[in-house]
């Protein structure tokens, strides 16, 4: 199998954009939303762990997340305030909880340093965005990045988000790579055409590379992939 720093090597496209998913590869917001979602889930009679909660719903919007809790409770579980409900919630906590993936802000200002364009494409809201940058410090440096999957009517496993942030920066998606630790985004990426990392913190890859994504383990080994990238000619 071909690890990341391989296939970076063999790159043939010219790199003119990264894309960052926002949770779980820059910002640690999973756990806390999760955790949310399992009390709130649990209290309505579907009981869910902050583990499994996690499983079920990383890189899902909050639209797939209320599908996924109709299924299993019924059509009418849930109030028609609950995503308002819920996202105020999440907004609030991340607020005080939210807390940068160790090496995250380090490969922003890295790619930064190589002239490299970068964006940042996310099935959180807006709202959810500014709430976690604001809270580590980095509204400034995200300001006119933010890409959510509410500018485009869809999330993560369509392209659609992808796509939009190639477009806003006036790249082909051949030449953009996508930073993801999610299998939606992973797939979302291989739908757009365009490479994508996937960060796998804790586990050894195979759902990431099952879904198009070459593994990498840490942050902090991205700057060094996305210079041997970068070097690469067209």
């Amino acid at each position: 199998m071909m690890s990341a720093r391989e296939k970076m090597l063999e790159r043939s496209a010219p790199l003119r954009l990264v894309i960052f998913d926002c949770d779980g590869v820059l910002v640690d917001s999973e756990a806390p939303s999760n955790r949310i979602l399992a009390e709130d889930f649990s209290a309505r009679g579907w009981a869910l762990t902050l583990e499994q909660a996690s499983e079920l719903f990383v890189g899902r919007t909050l639209p797939d997340i209320r599908a996924m809790a109709e299924a299993r409770l019924g059509r009418d579980a849930l109030p028609d305030d609950w995503p308002a409900m819920i996202l105020e919630r999440i907004v609030t906590v991340m607020r005080a909880e939210a807390r940068a993936v160790p090496g995250g802000i380090e490969a922003l200002h890295a790619v930064t340093a190589l002239g490299l364009p970068w964006r940042v494409a996310s099935n959180s809201s807006h709202e959810e965005m500014q709430a976690k940058f604001g809270r580590l410090g980095l509204l400034g440096l995200v300001r006119d990045r933010l890409h959510s999957h509410r500018d485009v009517g869809i999330g993560k496993p369509a392209p659609d988000l992808f796509l939009a942030a190639a477009r806003a920066a006036c790249v082909p998606p051949a030449e953009c790579l996508v930073i993801e630790d999610s299998v939606p985004g992973a797939l979302a990426a291989r739908a757009a055409g365009m490479e994508c990392l996937g960060l796998d913190r804790f586990g050894d890859g195979a759902a990431l590379r099952a879904a198009g994504a070459v593994p990498f383990h840490d942050m902090a080994e991205l700057p060094e992939l996305i210079a041997l990238a970068a070097r690469q000619p067209a």
